[in-house]
């Protein structure tokens, strides 16, 4: 109920010099007691004259936050179904690039796959001719393969004792022409060595301490070919060092008589 007026109305009395607290409790205890009390209602109203709309204001604007945070909150909401629904869309559509990968990785592969083939096919176009031809000495070989298999078991068998020259006198002179008395198919110039033995196998022994010359080439052949044990006349010991070389894993035995 205090007023503006009757702050004014006490003022006269705030201005006074006795109207202390201090002189008030030299009268009466219960005087000084309303005099303090008055004073502190005028200062009251003062503060809540200024409070009140302070109050108002904040009840205002906590309503305004209200409204705010309600709208906020749909807001956030309509946010979350769309950034779920975008989320959707994401995953479709990194599924779809991801095919999309697939299917250029797919195709930049077939297209690789094509180009090696017609590469492939331009390279063996040219090879026709040489196969229709080797194709034709294939048929020719298989006629010829008896008479082959005859002169390299021959070889086997009989050339191991005699040199060069002798060996070559009983392919040349004295078989082949008993073959050809006999109308035995053989290749002209039959090369023995390249027959009975492949060429990693020719640089194995090489490694191994054989001389790569035709008639060392030709004793090693007999030596692993032939079906019966070889006796080596071997003066320069080096058939004894290759055989020591190549039989060193299979734990040969050498022994002095």
């Amino acid at each position: 109920s205090i007023n503006e007026e009757t702050v004014e109305l006490l003022q006269p009395y705030f201005n006074m010099e006795d109207y202390t607290l201090e002189h008030g409790k030299k009268v009466c205890g219960n005087v000084a007691g309303l005099l303090s009390w008055t004073q502190a209602m005028a200062i009251f109203y003062g503060v809540n004259r200024e409070v009140l709309p302070l109050k108002a204001n904040l009840a205002k604007q906590e309503g305004r936050l209200k409204i705010a945070n309600a709208e906020l909150a749909k807001a956030q909401e309509a946010l979350d179904e769309k950034q779920a629904e975008m989320d959707k869309v994401q995953a479709k559509f990194d599924a779809a690039m991801k095919e999309k990968m697939d299917l250029l990785n797919d195709a930049e592969t077939c297209r690789r796959k094509m180009q090696a083939a017609s590469l492939l096919i331009d390279g063996l176009s040219g090879e026709k001719v040489r196969w229709t031809q080797q194709s034709k000495e294939f048929k020719s070989q298989i006629n010829r393969l008896v008479g082959d298999v005859l002169l390299c078991t021959g070889f086997l068998s009989y050339c191991g004792p005699f040199n060069q020259n002798f060996r070559k006198l009983l392919l040349k002179d004295l078989w082949e022409a008993e073959m050809r008395a006999h109308k035995i198919p053989f290749s002209e110039n039959l090369n023995l060595i390249s027959m009975l033995v492949d060429p990693p196998t020719i640089s194995e022994w090489n490694l191994q301490g054989l001389p790569g010359d035709d008639l060392s080439i030709q004793n090693g052949i007999i030596v692993t070919k032939a079906a019966r044990y070889p006796l080596l006349v071997d003066p320069q010991t080096q058939g004894k060092s290759w055989i020591k070389k190549k039989e060193q894993d299979n734990e040969l035995q050498v022994i002095s008589v």
